[in-house]
């Protein structure tokens, strides 16, 4: 497979995991300093690693949700949490029992940032129980 391919590739499977709005509105951003990095991350993350068969698409939401998570990396956190619930099926009760898993692994302060961070993307799209 060449560049070419992995980059169409990588789009379909970014515009799958993330949704095509947020994808298309995230390529009007495009410009001559972010291109080649931009290039990058849709050929290497979304169509070379998001494409390996090795784990299906739910887990390797929960594994990036959860990383996040470790890392403090809201934005990114929010930007996965959100598109788990509106593009993967995901329920409130999968975001709080990745939360709790981590809350052991990586700390309460860090679980307790996510339960803020997840309760603000769940009010905004009208899934807060």
């Amino acid at each position: 497979m060449d560049d070419k391919e992995r980059h169409e590739r990588g789009m379909a499977k970014r515009s799958k995991v993330l949704g095509k709005e947020w994808v298309d509105r995230s390529v009007t951003k495009k410009t001559a300093f972010n291109a080649d990095f931009l290039d990058l991350l849709t050929r290497y993350a979304w169509g070379d690693v998001w494409q390996r068969d090795h784990y299906d698409e739910r887990t390797r939401r929960v594994l990036v949700i959860g990383t996040l998570l470790a890392l403090d990396k809201w934005d990114e956190f929010r930007l996965h949490t959100r598109a788990a619930l509106v593009e993967g099926g995901f329920t409130a009760d999968d975001i709080k029992e990745i939360i709790m898993q981590q809350a052991i692994y990586c700390g309460i302060p860090a679980a307790n940032h996510a339960m803020k961070e997840a309760a603000e993307v769940l009010a905004e799209l009208g899934k807060l129980k």
